[in-house]
């Protein structure tokens, strides 16, 4: 470990800028005025630093106005320390006193240790905590999941994890197991974030994921191209899903999510505490179907009536379940997720809420985006939403 004073650490270090939550968590920091260094990594045809550029580049063409550029640390989370050159492991341990670990992979099924989520949610923060006592950095935050809870049901709180729950899949279990080792294996001060399923922005609909809702979105989307309008109804969709439409799923848009970490980094009093970033309004399944239902109605297109190729609703139905057989026990009920020390710590910031227009929106943004597939112009220009890169496993 390199021993320097920390009066002199001054910088915050984060993984997973290059994500969609990441990429906010960065631009309002900046805003903010924090000094930020960034471990990203590089790949055949982008440099780590040009993958920060296009990020910080787009919010100045979306905010109008001019950031300040954070330091660029050639990282791999996947190697031990995460792989920084010496030059680098110096420069952190001289500049950086508290470190900020957000990336993850959204993967739900890995039966393989050594790939995804369990590469980069398990070995991936066994890396970062790794460089983290290699720099002497004593402060860490660490972005983990509402659903370390697994397959509980009824109230959690924001101090338990690990209560013998069974997991509904290997990413919900990698998170547990990620954040366990935080908390046994950190330095002295570990202040956990735990969003729940994290949707667009709430203002402009924007996202770069497309997981849950809009995977359920994105199939109906394609297959509406194959039968008539009215056949993708959302009762339909919520009985092939096996989710009773009374049932709720705790969705939080990105924007929000971002800035209470982004405050929560900056602020000495969250030290040490644990918080579910939840929505204190879960969506009903019979409003998402809804959202689904006219989404695809009104955005997408149908396949014509007369069409020789027209599929029946049988056939819409069929494709649907055998392709969302990996989202059922997604769409189980979601418990009450305790928000003692969220409404504390983030009450000047309240969750924006998702009705069923702003669900809309953001369904309409997926679809018009052709979810993630749309060509995008390489400058930005004022006023566009940005697009910058994603990449989950950092």
């Amino acid at each position: 470990m390199i021993d320097i004073p920390s009066a002199a650490r001054r910088h915050l270090l984060g993984t997973g800028a290059t994500g969609l939550l990441g990429s906010y968590v960065v631009r309002d920091l900046l805003l903010d005025g924090q000094p930020l260094a960034l471990v990203v990594r590089g790949d055949r045809r982008t440099t780590p630093e040009a993958r920060v550029e296009r990020i910080v580049a787009a919010w100045e063409s979306e905010l109008g106005k001019r950031l300040p550029r954070p330091r660029v640390v050639a990282g791999d989370l996947t190697r031990p320390a995460c792989g920084l050159a010496p030059a680098d492991m110096e420069w952190v341990a001289r500049h950086c006193g508290s470190l900020l670990h957000n990336a993850a992979s959204l993967s739900f099924r890995g039966s393989e240790r050594n790939a995804a989520p369990w590469l980069s949610n398990v070995t991936g923060t066994t890396h970062v905590l790794g460089l983290a006592r290699a720099a002497g950095i004593d402060e860490f935050h660490h972005v983990s999941t509402a659903y370390v809870c697994g397959l509980r049901t009824g109230r959690v709180t924001e101090g338990e994890l690990l209560v013998g729950q069974a997991f509904g899949n290997d990413y919900e279990q990698s998170k547990a197991e990620a954040e366990a080792m935080v908390r046994s294996e950190g330095p002295r001060s570990v202040t956990v974030y735990r969003p729940s399923i994290i949707v667009g922005d709430s203002r402009t609909g924007y996202t770069t994921t497309f997981h849950g809702l809009f995977a359920v979105l994105r199939l109906g989307h394609t297959l509406l191209t194959r039968v008539a309008l009215g056949s993708t109804s959302g009762p339909a969709i919520l009985s092939l899903l096996g989710a009773p439409p009374d049932d709720h799923k705790n969705f939080v848009p990105v924007d929000w999510v971002a800035a209470a970490i982004a405050h929560g980094v900056q602020t000495p009093a969250a030290r040490g505490m644990t918080f579910h970033l939840t929505h204190p309004a879960p969506v009903s399944n019979a409003t998402i179907g809804d959202v689904v239902q006219e989404a695809v109605e009104r955005f997408s297109r149908a396949a014509s009536p007369d069409d020789p190729d027209l599929c029946d609703e049988r056939w819409f139905a069929d494709n649907l379940a055998s392709q969302l057989e990996v989202y059922r026990s997604y769409f189980r009920n979601d418990p009450t997720f305790d928000r003692t020390n969220t409404d504390r710590l983030f009450h000047h910031i309240p969750c924006p809420d998702l009705d069923h227009a702003t669900l809309l929106r953001m369904a309409k943004f997926a679809i018009e985006d052709d979810f993630g597939r749309a060509p995008r112009p390489e400058a930005p220009r004022r006023g566009d939403v940005p697009r910058p890169a994603s990449a989950p496993s950092g």
